[in-house]
């Protein structure tokens, strides 16, 4: 069995790293796109996982392929398609927050009857993002793959993580990242996306609203204040950490990689039994574990390994 299986997209992060003597913005090719990032954040993390999409026939698509591979990731999910790669181009100003303009491409085209059941119906989770709900046949392939897995008792996780640049508007985009809710048992979303899916700003209520339409447990993140949780009735606050910024691209996944590696562990029902305490447990090394890609450039390149999150637990307490 599959610990975690997620569904999406799977890109090139075309990332600004700095600008050459004339101010030319410079930038690398890295591999990205959230579903990965929490595939590879979560593998790095000691949790078995796979991955479903689409890439292009092209050389950005094997490295893509290769990349994920190396992680430990399963690909036997990823699919090839004649449509180019997709590319996310990523501006970054002086505090590290980014800006993003997306060139899709394969990732659109996974339809319903390409997603491998058998990696849905055989893991723990089931994860995916509101990315793939913008457009195409990968709409229908990601509500498909989370019906099923609901339908199979599998753990469904959610992050509608917004990009403007991707929706017609922001009336359409919200009406679209709230469809999925009556199928998510978790939800992870950042303290911008909140008013978005809830029309309030208020963690407290806003996560009530959501716990309203069934979603079990809420996660908010707060960048340097931490994450904010609602689990059953009960909500709290667990603190960040504090790091020098390089690049906030990719830490939201590996916040989420890190619960939902954690939570594996627990067993076949992750959420069966959990309590505040070893919520907060989870949330702290899930905190810990986001300082760290923040600390340093791109997204998949970036994310921590058990030890090294473990390694700053122990500096920490030493």
């Amino acid at each position: 069995m599959t610990d975690i299986t997620t569904i999406g997209e799977v890109l090139i992060d075309l990332t600004q790293t700095g600008a050459n003597g004339d101010g030319v913005p410079l930038f690398a090719a890295n591999p990205g796109g959230a579903p990965a990032n929490v595939a590879v954040a979560a593998a790095r993390l000691g949790a078995k996982t796979a991955f479903l999409g689409k890439v292009g026939r092209d050389g950005f698509g094997r490295y893509l392929h290769m990349v994920l591979e190396e992680n430990g990731v399963e690909t036997a999910g990823l699919l090839t398609d004649e449509a180019p790669t997709t590319m996310a181009v990523v501006t970054v100003d002086a505090t590290g927050e980014r800006s993003f303009q997306f060139r899709r491409g394969a990732d659109c085209n996974l339809a319903p009857e390409q997603v491998d059941t058998r990696l849905v119906e055989q893991t723990k989770v089931l994860h995916f993002g509101s990315v793939s709900l913008t457009a195409g046949l990968s709409r229908s392939a990601t509500i498909y793959a989370a019906r099923h897995a609901r339908s199979c008792g599998v753990l469904v996780s959610y992050d509608p993580n917004y990009r403007a640049s991707l929706w017609p508007n922001q009336e359409h985009a919200v009406q679209w990242m709230r469809i999925p809710l009556p199928l998510v048992d978790l939800i992870k979303l950042s303290d911008e996306e909140l008013p978005l899916l809830t029309g309030t700003d208020d963690p407290e209520e806003g996560s009530r609203r959501l716990a309203d339409q069934g979603v079990g447990l809420v996660l908010i993140t707060m960048g340097g204040e931490g994450s904010f949780y609602r689990w059953q009735g009960r909500t709290g606050r667990v603190a960040g950490v504090a790091t020098t910024v390089a690049d906030t691209n990719g830490a939201g996944d590996t916040f989420l990689g890190a619960v939902l590696s954690r939570l594996v562990r627990r067993g076949e029902k992750p959420l069966e039994g959990l309590t505040a305490e070893e919520l907060e447990d989870i949330l702290a090394f899930a905190n810990r574990a986001a300082s760290l890609t923040c600390s340093r450039s791109g997204a998949i390149p970036a994310m921590p390994t058990l030890e090294e999150v473990e390694k700053g637990v122990k500096c920490h307490e030493a």
